[in-house]
């Protein structure tokens, strides 16, 4: 917890909740209240997936490393220790993180600029035409891997790779047999 938390039960917890909803009950502004209402059932679920998949995670003996290490690598408790400012890792190691977990590790990290929030990535070298709309579709599963696991990462900036080869011009034409019987 950061110094300036202050702790709070449970049960404390639920009755300043329990409070807040009756107020805007109160106030008698029904959408306000039901929309109210909705919020904490979101966040509960939220935090409820969160708190689940930790014990899931520390519980699963199925790998050999840490705790930690299952709980900073997956995705949702990931977002929820950023969201609280109690992650372990530092930004430059969570954009890592991020990349890696990127099915088939489609980009390499180049650098991270601070004062902007931009992570720029090369693409790896692989099949597709380079059309802009690959590209496009390539920034947004970064872009969403990164919200995860460092939401401080503002924009994404794709460099070709150095050693995308230029695929051969095709030229279609008649067979040469062709073009002298035509003439």
């Amino acid at each position: 917890m950061t110094a300036g938390m202050r702790t709070q039960t449970a049960e404390q917890t639920g009755r300043r909740v329990e409070e807040v909803l009756e107020r805007l009950a109160a106030a008698g502004d029904r959408a306000a209240s039901a929309a109210a209402e909705d919020l904490v059932r979101a966040l509960m679920d939220f935090y409820g997936a969160g708190l689940a998949r930790m014990l899931e995670l520390v519980g699963s003996g199925q790998t050999a490393d840490k705790p930690l290490d299952r709980l900073i690598g997956d995705e949702l408790v990931s977002s929820l220790l950023v969201l609280h400012d109690l992650h372990p890792e530092d930004l430059p190691t969570r954009i890592n993180r991020a990349i890696e977990a990127l099915p088939g590790r489609p980009v390499e990290m180049v650098g991270f600029d601070e004062l902007t929030g931009t992570v720029r990535v090369r693409a790896a070298a692989a099949g597709g035409c380079g059309c802009p709309s690959t590209e496009a579709a390539l920034r947004q599963s970064v872009q969403d891997t990164l919200a995860c696991f460092a939401p401080e990462a503002a924009s994404v900036q794709i460099e070709a790779s150095g050693d995308v080869k230029q695929a051969p011009l095709l030229q279609i034409s008649t067979r040469p047999g062709l073009a002298a019987a035509a003439s």
